[in-house]
């Protein structure tokens, strides 16, 4: 089974987690400092919050997640042939879980990514270094 991922920005992660647990009636699957997930069965939902003040209430960003590895590769190569660009990050930590994963971008400029989690994991997670000042980014940011 897939289902949609909705990661979101929010000011205070305790707030907004009093708030969605009481909405959607569910407690969260993760909680670690400035972070929370719920999986949700019905609909299918993953809803990631990450605390970002001065940000909240806007979107971090949107996902899949599926089953398998195998399944992120497909998207990588069905996304490749249709002319996408993709940013794939294999065997990557991010949202404190070792993940594989493909970024697109949608025409407004909305960060969407394909990713199975493979592990839990006690750190958040970083980018890879982009650009010529050493500084790695972090994931979901």
């Amino acid at each position: 089974m897939s289902r949609v991922q909705l990661a979101l920005n929010v000011d205070d992660v305790d707030e907004a987690v009093r708030f969605y647990s009481t909405l959607l009636r569910v407690d969260p699957a993760k909680r670690k400092p400035g972070y929370a997930n719920f999986i949700v069965e019905q609909p299918p939902l993953k809803l990631v919050l990450l605390e970002n003040p001065g940000q909240g209430g806007t979107l971090n960003h949107l996902g899949v997640e599926v089953e398998s590895s195998e399944q992120v590769h497909s998207e990588i190569a069905r996304l490749t042939d249709a002319g996408m660009f993709t940013d794939e990050e294999i065997g990557t930590t991010c949202c404190f879980a070792t993940q594989d994963k493909v970024w697109v971008t949608g025409p407004g400029g909305e960060r969407w990514e394909v990713y199975t989690v493979l592990a839990d994991s006690e750190t958040f997670g970083a980018l890879p270094v982009v650009g010529d000042d050493d500084e790695p980014g972090t994931c979901c940011a």
